[in-house]
């Protein structure tokens, strides 16, 4: 912070460059171009404005149940109960129910700019979509000249053991959002990868999108020490390993308290504690504030807890909190 401060959007800086150069190191062949915002919502603000752009098409198709984000785009692409007061919304949006190919081939059509899908949509309760479920959509998007957005907030920088969730999906997207631990907590940055292919839709005028402080100098260095880590062997095995361990004891809680019908979901460390109905699952968000742990549940699926645990915690903590969700099933269970 001796040298930079939080930077300007007109000019060009050595953070950025070398930010941009990590994350597209980080991505498949081709997908290298990078634009920062500072949240996720601007961020799928710009892939929509983009995929509207190249393909000069109209319609976006959504999940039911997603989340991308409660600005201008990303608001519309999501559920009713975000966008309904806020009306007229945005016409060509559409949604179709995650995990159904059925729906999304009945949906996606001449002109469909793009999918946008979160990797594994955390508000819709953590639901991890079917093996071959994003390369079918990705085939789906290139016969009618779509483009395929995957949303990353949530599931990038080692979420799901994986440096990008889709990874775990052999699939290639057209685009990538990436947002929140993107820094770590330290400093608000955002980010929106495209394909080299569409990199001359800014040519003409690089002012079609601003953002005055994405790419923040701060937050450049930030992110780039985040990824220095969390792209390490150790740290993704120390990811899937901790992820392996909770589900398996979660498990084994669900056996020894059966009427709370406890089942674990997810990848990695992104995870979802699903019981028999809301009511159950609200009561036992206020236990595990009583016994010291934080956790909320899914706004679209409220019987499912989200538990996304710190990536860096040890063995020995991930018992700790194992201890406090016991002591709260059994309270509940009684």
């Amino acid at each position: 912070m001796d040298m930079y401060d939080m930077g300007n959007h007109h000019l060009i800086s050595k953070p950025k460059a070398l930010l941009g150069r990590m994350i597209a190191a980080s991505m498949p062949q081709g997908l290298n171009q990078v634009v920062y915002g500072v949240s996720g919502g601007e961020a799928v603000d710009l892939a929509i404005k983009l995929a509207r752009g190249i393909t000069q098409k109209e319609d976006i198709i959504s999940v039911i149940g997603c989340y991308h984000g409660h600005t201008g785009f990303a608001l519309a692409a999501g559920d009713a109960k975000f966008k309904e007061k806020f009306k007229p919304v945005p016409p060509g949006f559409k949604q179709v129910r995650f995990n159904s190919v059925e729906e999304m081939e009945k949906a996606v059509g001449p002109n469909t700019a793009a999918v946008i899908i979160e990797t594994i949509p955390a508000t819709l309760g953590i639901v991890t979509p079917d093996r071959a479920y994003l390369k079918t959509v990705k085939e789906i998007c290139e016969k009618n000249g779509a483009l395929l957005i995957l949303d990353e907030v949530q599931t990038g920088f080692g979420r799901t053991g994986k440096f990008w969730g889709f990874e775990n999906y052999d699939v290639r997207p057209d685009m990538v959002v990436m947002g929140k631990g993107m820094s770590g907590g330290i400093y608000p940055i955002s980010a929106t990868v495209y394909d080299e292919a569409y990199k001359n839709f800014f040519m003409e005028d690089p002012f079609l999108h601003i953002s005055t402080y994405g790419g923040s100098e701060i937050g450049c260095f930030a992110a780039m020490r985040v990824m220095e880590i969390s792209r390490e062997k150790s740290f993704l095995d120390h990811v899937r390993g901790l992820g392996e361990h909770f589900t398996r004891r979660l498990g084994q809680l669900g056996d020894k308290y059966p009427d709370l019908g406890l089942k674990v979901r997810g990848k990695g460390l992104m995870m979802g504690m699903e019981f028999k109905d809301e009511t159950t699952a609200l009561f036992l968000i206020k236990l595990f504030f009583d016994n010291g742990l934080y956790v909320v549940y899914s706004g679209n699926d409220p019987k499912v807890i989200q538990f996304l645990p710190v990536l860096t915690i040890s063995t020995t903590e991930a018992d700790e909190i194992l201890t406090l969700v016991e002591t709260s099933l059994k309270a509940m269970s009684g």
